[in-house]
């Protein structure tokens, strides 16, 4: 790629990383996508839009398989710290994951793809709401998924930890089941000075908590793994009431189906116990869930030998981090791999700033893939 190309993609990066919006609300973003997708050759693409989404099908010369790329589009509602020249532009909201990195690529494979065509179709979607509450699952049930369902598809994420031209992925299990977690609890309030006359929420809460650590170490198989976090408790209004509501936000993660049902149930037996024990009321929402990223073993084996000859390739270990990408590659044959953006701080972090030479490397690698996997269909 030259000079002018790569810093043209990185420009598009930088526009998406100043628009980051809320899943399903990316309008700016689909609408700056779809101004660039409409300058490129028409006879070449076939577009589609789905909510907040674009599906585009790059046309093959003559197609005997369709390959897939996703990139979600959705932003973090956290406010940026960066100091970047091209920081956000929304208060309050920041691509704190990498989609703007990973809609950059798409539409840089894309691009190279139009200008430089192969013999197989090439569907690129761009996807709203990983992040919440989950855009891959609707969006491979809607019709024009059906109509252009691709026989293998690939995904990649930014990864803060690795190197500039360096990738990790891994045969099976990539990425966790996971689970939103938000626990109501109702009891009675009253006057600091009368707790027998009230049901504190604030200590149900607090309880709730510490019986919760005992699920993982007591109830799961300690040669499998999950985690329960609870990453924000609110409740009361003031310090010398007696607080009447608490509410618990959290999330769980495993690497076996079988763990997501055995937390769950020992969850709601816990909450059950505190019902009764604090005679309060209590309510569990498990928000949005996400399926395990399980990457095909074949393919992605493949895909790591392709790949070897262009980048440094990692066999990493599976993390609990979520996907909702795992939709996907539980209809469709696929995989996702990690991209090394070598940045100081990690995802989700109001200062992530990743390595902007990483966008060429992965253009380069996923054109050369899907070359690759045409000439051999």
């Amino acid at each position: 790629m030259d000079e002018k190309l790569k810093q043209k993609f990185i420009s598009i990066r930088r526009d998406l990383h100043q628009i980051p919006e809320k899943g399903f609300e990316e309008y700016k973003t689909q609408k700056y996508l779809m101004n660039y997708l409409q300058e490129l050759p028409a006879e070449r693409l076939e577009i589609k839009v789905w909510k907040t989404g674009i599906f585009v099908k790059v046309k093959g010369l003559k197609p005997n398989k369709t390959f897939g790329y996703r990139a979600d589009m959705d932003g973090l509602p956290m406010q940026e710290l960066t100091e970047l020249p091209f920081s956000s532009q929304h208060d309050g909201m920041m691509h704190a994951c990498g989609h703007d990195f990973h809609m950059a690529i798409g539409l840089g494979v894309l691009t190279a793809l139009v200008f430089n065509p192969i013999q197989d179709d090439v569907i690129f979607l761009f996807q709203p709401a990983e992040e919440g509450p989950g855009g891959a699952k609707p969006m491979i049930e809607s019709d024009i998924f059906a109509q252009w369902r691709p026989d293998e598809i690939v995904a990649l994420h930014i990864a803060p930890e690795y190197p500039v031209g360096t990738i990790a992925t891994k045969p099976g299990l990539l990425f966790a089941n996971t689970s939103e977690l938000f626990i109501d609890l109702k009891g009675k309030g009253g006057h600091a000075a009368y707790p027998h006359h009230a049901n504190d929420m604030v200590v149900a809460a607090s309880q709730l908590v510490s019986q919760f650590q005992t699920v993982i170490s007591r109830n799961i198989d300690p040669l499998d793994s999950a985690v329960i976090t609870i990453g924000k408790i609110t409740g009361g209004f003031v310090q010398n009431v007696i607080a009447e509501e608490a509410r618990l936000e959290g999330t769980i993660r495993t690497l076996s189906e079988e763990s997501m049902g055995r937390v769950k149930q020992r969850i709601e037996a816990i909450v059950k116990g505190i019902e009764a024990g604090f005679e309060c009321k209590a309510a569990i929402d498990y928000g949005s869930m996400y399926h395990q990223v399980y990457n095909h073993e074949l393919l992605t084996q493949e895909f790591m030998n392709f790949a070897n000859g262009h980048v440094e390739v990692i066999e990493c270990k599976a993390a609990m981090t979520g996907e909702d990408f795992g939709y996907m590659v539980k209809e469709v044959p696929g995989f996702m791999f990690w991209l090394g953006v070598n940045s100081p701080y990690g995802l989700h972090h109001q200062k992530l700033n990743p390595n902007e030479e990483a966008i060429e490397v992965a253009i380069s690698l996923l054109t050369s893939y899907f070359s690759f996997k045409s000439q051999s269909s």
